[in-house]
């Protein structure tokens, strides 16, 4: 079975997305939205982190993590991951800003925070290149 270098990894588990960071080396996005009522998230999953070249950059240099925080009856999620974004929010999000992306080393420090910007792809990942130390 071939994987796409492209595939998206979005992990929920946040005790998973450190050990991967960790094993790989690599640093941790963690985007904090509301999937089904944030419109700058929304703008921000469809024009930033499902172009291509987000895909290829992710792919390379980070882990993915989303904690979201749906609002629709249907959307909601499962307990034990609902608590843990709540932690998350707790911790790295205390003024609850949507979206609010983090990039964090594996450690879980955090580098360097930003929300939506109305910029390219390719803009955006130069500014979370510059968070990199």
């Amino acid at each position: 079975m071939a994987i796409s270098g492209y595939s998206q990894d979005w992990k929920t588990n946040f005790d998973i997305v450190k050990s991967e960071a960790v094993t790989q080396n690599k640093n941790i996005l963690l985007v904090f939205s509301g999937s089904d009522w944030c419109a700058p998230c929304i703008k921000l999953e469809k024009i930033i982190f499902e172009s291509a070249e987000f895909k290829e950059f992710a792919a390379t240099n980070l882990i993915l993590a989303r904690a979201d925080f749906p609002r629709k009856k249907q959307n909601q999620l499962d307990p034990e991951v609902k608590k843990q974004n709540e932690e998350l929010s707790e911790k790295y999000n205390i003024d609850g800003i949507f979206p609010l992306v983090i990039l964090l080393n594996n450690k879980g420090e955090v580098l360097g925070t930003t929300s939506y910007k109305n910029v390219s792809p390719k803009e955006y990942i130069q500014l979370l290149n510059s968070f990199f130390k």
